[in-house]
């Protein structure tokens, strides 16, 4: 039973050492395992370590060491097998290349050794004689291409002052990838034209080639995916933590796409279909939009100017992209007019003819075209077009700023077939106007003189208004001149079935000596009601009229004609208040937010990849294994320490054994006590203190 209690002991005593020391056992487990196996396939021989020589020797040393291998092969000392060739021609061809030697010493860049893997395959098992030389073929150093723009390491600091995003290609002139991406790199650089500056970076300029590269984490530079490599410089980035690298398809697509979407934050533009075209884009658009549908032949993404100019117009016009099939040809020639594609259609006010331009397009011809057709032909009255029209009393005339008494003929009333068919009554007497101006007819008709000279000058602008949008300016110019009631049937929300569209001008004029006097005026003391309610008086005068006749075109130009012929004459009276604000009809879109802002599901994946591939460099870490090994040696120490102290705390707790010269007088002690009590107990009786001898009596004498 001893040797079981005991045997049991010892097997405890040793679970709980082995417990205690846990951690440090798993951490040399672990520094091991690195060592063995993690180090050796994150780090296999170089082509140094082939020839038999240092790294980073220089390619004299590579050319004598390949020489002396060579010398053993010929003199038949040492044959080869073709494998063991293949490997060591590889390495002296590679690191004999200048440019292929810088690119592998530096970056770790060697795009050719699947080659190796491919001819061991070929001639496994044949003589080394019958391999084919050289392995590799060398890319011919071409001359800078004078239409790329070359960037070196003196124009960087002045890039990153630069607020305009980038987009750099890093490459080698011996890279046969590079050279084979050429050609896709011009058409890059040619569709990012005017929406984002475009470079490349040589790998001869070492300093700012290992800025723009990947790090490891012992701060060595590196491409992950060899050349060529695209660096994206994000908008108002001043620093390599905000870099942007691409790593997908090296397509025109592709890229482009890419740029547009992550870099610039631009917006999609989707395809439809003849069925859906309708329905969810000409429908949804809104009726305040020009519609800018394009038709292509190879269902391409939109290039990148085109999104630019879709998120640039975004308040004035919607876009579509249609995939132009040849079965479907003669029905887009019956609604749009579109013969073949490439084509760019406008779509403005409805029974308004399209505008239709064949063939293909560039960034500076598509943005003047886009400016000239952003406005219906009947602009509607916005908050955002309200400035741009002159119909805004804080604002200027289209004339210029010297200009102090302009027009805005505002055809207000509710979404419908009575608007719809008042605005082409006054698309027709814009363009009436317009073409009498360019005929110099208005020379002849005395009463069209004036709104023609003043729609020429920019002095006149026509316009119409959402009445139930904007209901609050709608109000301010009818309620004085219509009865309460009427005003209804133009402004707020629809009550009955009656719309009546009504039509009315406004003068704005402004005083250029308080605008001149701009402080003076500020410190002008406002009207009592002005002041109560807290406002500030718009800087123009307005006097608005409206017009009570018929909807003919003649008799609605010479009203016009008119006020502006009274307008200009007459001292008219006027006021200076504040007029309601324009109700903004479309929320900002969700790339206004920024492109690093909006989560999606490509952000979200990107992130994650990063997170993992960033766990996968960290474990590949060569330093890893001594990191280990060092916390596993701590540790060990540590816990070895705390139970040495742990044990000598214990042993000073317990009673010290008696020394020698203590014990002999406590066992004479204890030797007296056993022979007192073998007496008798009145030999033993303590005697009292205060106890005497009584003295005897002399029985004898007595």
């Amino acid at each position: 039973m001893a040797r079981v209690s005991s045997g049991s002991a010892a097997r405890s005593l040793m679970a709980s050492r082995i417990k205690a020391y846990s951690l440090p056992l798993v951490l040399f487990a672990a520094a091991m395992f690195y060592q063995l196996f993690v180090i050796s396939k994150s780090f296999p021989p170089t082509h140094y370590d082939v020839l038999g020589i240092k790294w980073y020797s220089s390619i004299e040393e590579v050319e004598e060491a390949y020489e002396k291998l060579s010398s053993n092969w010929n003199s038949g000392n040492e044959i080869p097998s073709a494998t063991d060739f293949v490997k060591v021609r590889y390495a002296y061809e590679l690191l004999s290349n200048p440019s292929w030697k810088r690119n592998y010493d530096i970056f770790g860049i060697d795009e050719q050794l699947h080659i190796v893997e491919k001819l061991k395959g070929q001639y496994a098992g044949e003589s080394y004689s019958k391999v084919e030389l050289p392995l590799l073929d060398a890319i011919a150093t071409e001359p800078e291409d004078p239409t790329l723009n070359v960037i070196a390491s003196k124009d960087f600091p002045s890039i990153l002052q630069d607020a305009d995003p980038w987009l750099f290609q890093l490459f080698s002139f011996g890279s046969k990838r590079c050279a084979q991406f050429s050609l896709v790199w011009k058409r890059i650089v040619a569709l990012l034209d005017g929406v984002a500056n475009t470079g490349v970076v040589e790998l001869g300029d070492v300093q700012l080639a290992a800025y723009l590269a990947e790090k490891k984490p012992t701060g060595q530079p590196f491409f992950r995916n060899g050349l060529p490599s695209l660096v994206a410089l994000p908008q108002d980035c001043k620093t390599a933590d905000c870099l942007i690298r691409f790593e997908g398809e090296f397509s025109v697509d592709a890229v482009t796409d890419w740029v547009a979407t992550t870099v610039l934050g631009l917006p999609r533009i989707l395809y439809y279909t003849r069925d859906t075209l309708v329905p969810n884009f000409l429908v949804k658009s809104g009726p305040h939009k020009v519609k800018v549908i394009f038709f292509s032949k190879t269902g391409e993404r939109a290039a990148p100017f085109v999104r630019q100019a879709a998120k640039n117009y975004w308040a004035y016009a919607s876009f579509a992209f249609v995939l132009w099939r040849e079965e479907e040809s003669s029905f887009w020639w019956n609604t749009l007019e579109v013969e073949s594609a490439p084509a760019i259609v406008f779509l403005k006010d409805a029974g308004v003819k399209p505008i239709v331009h064949h063939g293909l397009v560039n960034s500076s011809w598509f943005s003047n075209i886009m400016e000239q057709n952003k406005q219906q032909e009947l602009p509607q009255l916005r908050s955002v077009t309200s400035m741009e029209l002159g119909c805004d009393a804080r604002g200027y005339s289209r004339a210029g700023v010297d200009t102090t008494t302009w027009y805005c003929a505002i055809l207000a009333g509710r979404p419908g077939p009575e608007l719809d068919k008042m605005r082409e009554t006054m698309r027709r007497v814009q363009k009436l106007l317009s073409n009498d101006s360019e005929s110099k007819a208005a020379d002849k008709e005395e009463s069209v003189s004036p709104a023609a000279v003043a729609l020429t000058t920019k002095r006149l602008t026509f316009a119409w208004l959402d009445g139930e949008a904007q209901k609050g300016l709608c109000f301010f110019c009818l309620h004085s001149d219509v009865n309460a009631e009427s005003v209804y049937e133009t402004c707020g929300p629809r009550r009955d079935l009656t719309d009546v569209p009504r039509l009315f001008i406004v003068r704005y004029k402004r005083n250029s000596t308080e605008d001149d006097m701009t402080v003076e005026v500020e410190k002008r003391p406002q009207s009592i009601w002005d002041t109560f309610q807290g406002k500030e008086l718009d800087p123009a005068s307005q006097l608005v009229a409206r017009y009570n006749g018929s909807s003919e075109i003649l008799q609605i130009i010479e009203w016009i004609s008119g006020i502006i012929r009274d307008g200009d004459s007459r001292d008219l009276p006027s006021f200076r208040t504040k007029s309601p604000e324009l109700v903004p009809e479309d929320s900002e879109p969700i790339w206004f937010k920024g492109a690093q802002q909006v989560l999606s599901r490509d952000s979200m994946k990107l992130r994650i990849r990063g997170i993992v591939r960033g766990i996968n460099d960290r474990l590949g870490d060569p330093r890893n294994g001594p990191y280990l090994l060092l916390g596993a040696l701590m540790s060990f120490g540590a816990i070895w320490l705390r139970r040495s102290q742990q044990t000598h705390s214990s042993l000073s707790n317990q009673p010290s054994p008696p020394r020698e010269d203590e014990s002999r007088p406590r066992r004479r002690d204890r030797a007296r006590v056993a022979s007192r009590k073998d007496q008798c107990s009145s030999v033993t009786d303590v005697e009292p203190k205060d106890a005497y001898q009584a003295p005897l009596s002399n029985s004898d004498s007595d």
